[in-house]
């Protein structure tokens, strides 16, 4: 963690370094997906490495508590490696919170105040855990089962989290849900033009896509190389569209991929899904976008412009809540 960000440059917004599962590693640690932390580092440094050959200055790595994030491993990677990382904090569920939530607080078992709140505005202001990493992004999810009432406490929580520290947030939806959870976050008296619906992309309805950008809202185009959601063809070509009618100071792109997930097989991942990872964008997503003349103004504008727009970001004026270099991480 070394001097400043002067500026985060070129930027995938959705992404994961690491995806752990701690009680399975804590105990049965002879699992075949073996997680070793030195080890785990080097391959990822490496991998962001690449990424920087290829013209990518930062990532966003979205792990937040639900897809075991773990600061002290990225803190290593982020040593290795020249790329920014940008951690972020918030819960992520399609359905119940975690027993540690869902039995206190208020209409639980033990009531209580609700102190999701106040954890993500702690991992923000003063750091996450002992580590003195501050998030600077918020996250939370639903999914196919729309705004359980799990959901909309993570979603409460995080809207008030943004409203004591003006951080931006970015959700996990499934189409058509973003409209649900703008619905749901403007009530909550958040400013929609800092959020990014996480996973638009998934979606070939054009109108559903421009519904949610009259809103004000950022279109998360962040599952590149996913193609058994919606397959490259498709998802290069709403991009190419969105960008022709105006759109493109108000998409970002990203993979949501992982440098390493335990909950994966990463030889099926890899026979499955032979895209699905860091390099996609760069090497075969840009050069496609451009041959469907999307010009290199509107590739700088979601890669570069509107990440910092996003944080709120000056070439001299560092997103609030975020520590010394590698932003968050």
């Amino acid at each position: 963690m070394r001097g400043p960000v002067a500026d985060l440059g070129a930027t995938l917004m959705h992404e994961h370094i690491f995806g752990l599962s701690p009680e399975i590693l804590w105990n049965w640690p002879d699992i075949p997906e073996k997680w070793d932390i030195s080890q785990r580092a080097a391959e990822a440094a490496e991998k962001l490495d690449a990424l920087k050959a290829e013209g990518i200055d930062t990532i966003v790595d979205l792990t937040v508590v639900g897809l075991g994030r773990y600061i002290p491993a990225v803190q290593r990677v982020a040593e290795l490696t020249s790329v920014n990382i940008v951690a972020a904090t918030g819960l992520y569920t399609y359905d119940a919170l975690p027993p540690y939530f869902a039995n206190k607080g208020p209409g639980t078992l033990f009531g209580g105040p609700d102190r999701l709140a106040e954890f993500f505005v702690r991992d923000i202001v003063d750091g996450i855990g002992r580590t003195g990493v501050k998030a600077a992004m918020l996250k939370c999810a639903s999914d196919h089962l729309g705004m359980t009432k799990g959901c909309e406490r993570v979603f409460r929580a995080v809207a008030e989290a943004h409203r004591a520290t003006g951080t931006p947030i970015t959700t996990h939806s499934s189409q058509p849900g973003g409209l649900e959870q703008q619905r749901l976050l403007e009530a909550l008296d958040v400013d929609l033009s800092k959020v990014v619906i996480g996973h638009a992309g998934d979606s070939t309805d054009v109108k559903y896509l421009e519904e949610l950008l009259e809103s004000g809202s950022y279109l998360g185009m962040d599952r590149f190389g996913i193609d058994s959601i919606s397959p490259f063809e498709d998802r290069v070509r709403v991009v190419a569209e969105l960008c022709e009618r105006g759109h493109a100071g108000r998409m970002v792109l990203s993979h949501d991929s992982y440098c390493f997930n335990d909950r994966f097989d990463a030889e099926v991942v890899r026979r499955r899904h032979p895209n699905y990872h860091l390099l996609h964008i760069p090497r075969d997503v840009l050069p496609e976008l451009r041959k469907r003349g999307v010009t290199e103004e509107q590739i700088h504008q979601m890669l570069v412009d509107n990440p910092r727009r996003i944080f709120g970001w000056t070439s001299t004026s560092p997103p609030t809540g975020t520590s010394p270099r590698r932003t968050s991480s």
